[in-house]
């Protein structure tokens, strides 16, 4: 396992912690933490702790929504047919059913299509559009895609089908000439928050055209309404409420940054799940071995109104839902999992759960045969060990899977990686991966003459090349990663949000403020800590548990405070150090951990280092 660096955070201003901690009456290390998640007064933190569906922007500030509108307005005065058209990953798929279940509640004349990974491709394609005239839809609305679909806008005209381009990535030179362009990463668009996922687009379609038809906005002052348009607003949030538990999904499973609106988003939609899911994501996390409460619980704590035995947070959607969803559009057709997040019958829905499940089982026998050959491959070639990045090829490889092994082969090796297959139409196509300290799109733009096709983000990549072009751009890649690479990217870096001492800030007060920082995810990561001068306690032994997990007891050489248990994923390996009682420090989160009916804190540890090591 590779080395790590440890970064201490201190890009703060000591200044606004000190202010902050005493107009809150905190501690500093939560004052810390505040700010360098950009929370530096009294009322932003008030925001912060007590997100309000009041927070979310207008709708209509947002380049061209208002053109939007009106098209959707016309296709269902006039009954036209509309077509709701999304990728086929989670965020694509929960953006197609939220806009779909909304629209499909005011207009019978409505479809979705999903494009096959295989044969269409990750956008619009002509095939799809072809579909579309053959159906007789005159608007297609796409959601999580359509940004650089130039051509095929101009396709769509051609036989009378308007466009709404829905989308979250970066534009291109030139945009589609569609009826509306909806994404606030446009450069003339004047949108405050820019970070939001495929689906949180369509969810502001759907604020949108509900601010519309009602006649009032979220935005609105509540002083200056009338009696009645309070009482409009109050029906609107509740409208907009049901469908926030597919934001929340599509912003855990797209990775997009947790603070500003998608924060308030994440966290009300969290609610949603966690108090009346809808009965696909009940069913899929029924396979996560997620058990609603029972009747005699209910009945013991009425006041509780959690549907679950626990409460779900982002990494619930991440590990449990996201894979299975994205499953069925890697292996099988991802049309399965938007018709889960459309089931309003349990036990319909529990069947479609069942079939994608086994999607997500055959995924990971794929996954696993995949990146234990790609890594024997690293192995045994002596020329790879040492290169900066990391292009494999294999024609046998499941392209539904290329992008999971080229992330497993980062956690490896820790080198941007791309893992290419054969496509069905004769070209090379590939997922490129990589971590925050190196762009592997940048590096991919470098590639670009050697390219079919690329698009994505600074740390996942989607590409397409002709065999005759691949050890041509292998070089070339080989070549931008070890010039452009800085010398310290190459080692693995713990960002660590504060040092503090195990006497005086690992109280339950300090934990239960913590747990108030979530929803986590980018942006807003789960805090992690650093503690110096520890050592084993010895009660329990320290053991090794699962695969190569260390378990053991810590406690401050300084303070003599009490021991906190602690776990340490794959850090079995420092098993005869800790046993020896050599001194340590640790890197870790905080976390509760529930067993036997008892509750205590105990550090998940990131990483240890031994002090006679420094």
């Amino acid at each position: 396992m590779k080395s790590k660096r440890w970064n201490l955070r201190k890009d703060y201003e000591i200044k606004a912690v000190e202010e902050l901690a005493e107009s809150l009456g905190v501690d500093k290390i939560i004052a810390t933490l505040l700010v360098e998640r950009g929370v530096k007064t009294f009322e932003e933190a008030r925001r912060f702790f007590r997100p309000s569906l009041d927070q979310i922007h207008d709708p209509f500030i947002m380049k061209d929504m208002d053109r939007a509108i009106d098209r959707i307005e016309a296709a269902i005065e006039h009954g036209e047919r509309i077509m709701v058209y999304g990728d086929y990953d989670v965020d694509g798929t929960s953006a197609v059913a939220l806009l779909y279940s909304y629209l499909a509640t005011i207009h019978e004349n409505i479809d979705f299509y999903i494009p096959d990974r295989d044969t269409e491709g990750y956008g619009i394609s002509f095939q799809g559009i072809d579909v579309a005239q053959r159906t007789g839809v005159k608007l297609i609305i796409a959601l999580d895609c359509g940004i650089k679909a130039v051509e095929q806008v101009d396709y769509a005209a051609e036989r009378g089908i308007d466009f709404i381009i829905g989308d979250h990535h970066l534009p291109g030179d030139e945009l589609p000439r569609a009826v509306a362009v909806l994404d606030p990463k446009r450069a003339d668009c004047p949108y405050p928050y820019k970070e939001l996922s495929g689906c949180g687009i369509g969810f502001k379609i759907v604020e949108a055209h509900v601010e519309s038809r009602l006649g009032v906005r979220l935005c609105d002052d509540v002083a200056t309404l009338s009696e009645e348009n309070r009482a409009l607003r109050e029906e609107m949030k509740v409208v907009l409420l049901k469908y926030l538990d597919l934001v929340a999904l599509s912003i855990a499973s797209d990775i997009v940054p947790i603070m500003g609106e998608n924060r308030v988003l994440a966290y009300f939609g969290l609610k949603v799940i966690n108090t009346r899911p809808r009965p696909g994501i009940e069913a899929i996390l029924g396979y996560g071995h997620v058990e609603r409460r029972t009747e005699a619980e209910k009945q013991k704590n009425p006041n509780d109104k959690s549907y679950f035995r626990r409460e779900l947070g982002i990494s619930d959607l991440i590990f449990l839902i996201g894979p299975r969803l994205n499953a069925a559009g890697r292996l099988h057709s991802a049309y399965d999992s938007v018709r889960l997040l459309l089931c309003d019958n349990f036990v319909q829905a529990r069947q479609l759960a069942s079939e994608i499940d086994s999607y997500n089982r055959d995924r990971k026998d794929l996954d696993s045969t995949a990146t234990e050959t790609a890594k024997q491959r690293v192995e045994a070639d002596p020329v790879m060990r040492e290169s900066k990045s990391l292009v494999l090829y294999d024609e046998t490889w499941h392209k539904g899977v290329v992008g999971i092994v080229a992330s497993r082969l980062v956690e490896a090796y820790y080198k941007p990686t791309i893992i290419f297959t054969r496509s069905a139409d004769n070209l090379i196509v590939g997922s490129a991966r990589s971590f925050k300290e190196f762009d592997v799109h940048t590096a991919l733009e470098a590639c670009a003459d050697l390219l079919e096709h690329f698009g994505g983000h600074r740390c996942a990549a989607g590409v397409s090349l002709r065999a005759e072009n691949f050890e041509a751009f292998k070089q070339r890649f080989e070549h931008v990663v070890a010039t452009t690479m800085p010398v310290e990217a190459e080692t693995p870096e713990i960002e660590i949000d504060a040092e503090v001492s195990f006497g005086e800030h690992l109280t339950p007060k300090f934990l239960r403020i913590l747990k108030q920082f979530a929803p986590f995810g980018p942006e807003n990561n789960v805090p992690v800590f650093l503690s110096r001068h520890l050592v084993n306690a010895g009660d329990p032994p320290p053991r090794i548990v699962g695969s190569n997990h260390l378990r053991f007891s810590a406690i401050s050489l300084e303070s003599r405070s009490p021991s906190f248990p602690a776990i340490g994923f794959q850090l079995g390996d420092n098993l005869p150090r800790v046993r020896a009682g050599e001194n340590f420090s640790l890197c870790y989160m905080l976390e509760e951990n529930h067993w036997n009916g008892k509750t205590e804190m105990q550090l998940r540890v990131k990483d240890i280092k031994f002090e006679s090591d420094l």
